[in-house]
């Protein structure tokens, strides 16, 4: 059998976020309701400063594969996290694909975002903090227009130039007035929610600057030294992950000094509707996902069927 070999450009043409929105919030649910392989996120130190990983088996009940990434992050590279996901049959094991992780990881991280926000933050939240001016600021973005009417964002980031750069560029490409700010404190002073993707470091959001009401994401926190919020903020707001035992054995959670107790709900439990989310308008809500290999599966399977018609897409045989 021949395998698909996808490109960066390849990967990105044949992904679709809107689509895959409703995919991974089916995805969840699956997960929720029949979780039948354990996840394993490994992550290891490299010598030159930047860290390799290795997420897998990617596994959901009705997708005929499974998938197994392997990243490598280096901070001061571009892009920071570059790697490879292979997609294998699920009843023979053969390699269906080899794909760029690259774009499928930001993507799906963008869009786990917007889920987490669409389930936890309130029906009239329209402005939007964005704490870091990264690459997955742009996405977390571009993702939570699918699920909300934004009015306004304002960009916060140690940089300030590199804050203006986003701000215009979003603004070209949204329509949307983005303002560039120059304190944590200003981007959040009326912001419903907030997104924080620094580097990470030490906690970015103060306790004393979140209103009752408001949405966190906080996408740092998938590693014990990035922690992007306060261990009193953390403690006030209903915290929702996307993996207990993954949070607490790797995230930043543990690090701001929480417990098992401390998580209200996994994502996939409230979209299963084995658990509540927002309950009331002043309630203070946190999501913090780690990042999970179903959701590496989700996101490459959609690429996959959408690459079956693309005749660009490379094709090869390994086993001749």
């Amino acid at each position: 059998m021949s395998t698909l070999l996808l490109t960066h450009s390849d990967v990105v043409r044949n992904l679709q976020a809107p689509t895959l929105l409703e995919d991974m919030r089916e995805a969840f649910r699956a997960d929720a309701l029949a979780r039948a392989v354990a996840p394993q996120r490994t992550r290891v130190p490299l010598h030159t400063g930047g860290t390799a990983m290795v997420l897998f088996p990617g596994s959901l009940p009705g997708v005929p594969a499974w998938s197994v990434k392997v990243s490598a992050r280096f901070p001061s590279s571009t892009p920071a996290l570059q790697g490879v996901l292979q997609l294998h049959d699920l009843a023979t094991g053969a390699l269906l694909a080899v794909m760029d992780a690259a774009h499928l990881t930001a993507v799906r991280t963008g869009v786990v975002g917007a889920l987490g926000t669409d389930v936890l933050a309130r029906p009239d939240a329209s402005r939007v903090a964005l704490l870091g001016a990264g690459p997955r600021a742009v996405l977390q973005l571009k993702s939570l227009r699918l699920v909300r009417t934004l009015s306004q964002a304002f960009v916060y980031d140690a940089d300030f130039t590199r804050a203006a750069a986003l701000a215009k560029r979003m603004y070209q490409e949204l329509s949307l007035p983005v303002r560039p700010v120059g304190s944590v404190a200003e981007a959040v002073e009326e912001a419903d929610i907030v997104v924080a993707s620094s580097p990470g470091g030490q906690p970015l959001l103060p306790a004393e600057l979140v209103r009752p009401g408001m949405h966190i994401t906080a996408l740092g926190e998938d590693e014990q030294e990035r922690v992007e919020v306060s261990p009193e903020l953390l403690a006030r707001a209903t915290f929702v992950c996307d993996h207990r035992g993954l949070t607490l054995a790797g995230g930043g959670v543990t690090s701001a000094g929480l417990t098992e107790a401390s998580i209200h709900a996994e994502l996939g439990e409230i979209l299963a509707g084995m658990r509540p989310g927002r309950t009331s308008p002043e309630q203070l809500t946190c999501f913090c996902p780690v990042g999970l290999p179903f959701q590496d599966l989700a996101a490459a399977w959609h690429v996959y069927q959408a690459a079956q018609g693309d005749e660009d897409v490379r094709r090869v045989d390994f086993g001749a």
